[in-house]
């Protein structure tokens, strides 16, 4: 963090795609829902991970989920509540 106290942060994004009058594409608006945990050496040793799905790419939404689910991450904020929520959207 920039503005304050190191935090461990989730943050679920959901991208859509904006088209103009044509249908054609103009731009993606990302809509984000950040949470916020106090960074314990738990959540610190967690490190960093991205991952995206695209409908279009073929893959099942379910197993993405599942394989999601099963992730460190998940076991360790479980019984955790945020000291920060954030959403927002932007334009890409």
């Amino acid at each position: 963090m920039f503005d304050g106290p190191a935090t461990f942060m989730l943050d679920l994004t959901r991208q859509f795609e904006v088209s103009d009058s044509d249908g054609d594409h103009d731009h993606y608006v990302h809509v984000h829902c950040e949470l916020r945990y106090g960074l314990t050496p738990a959540l610190e040793a967690l490190g960093s991970y991205n991952s995206w799905f695209f409908h279009d790419a073929g893959g099942d939404p379910e197993e993405w989920a599942q394989g999601l689910s099963e992730r460190a991450a998940w076991t360790a904020i479980h019984r955790l509540k945020p000291t920060e929520i954030r959403v927002y959207q932007e334009q890409v």
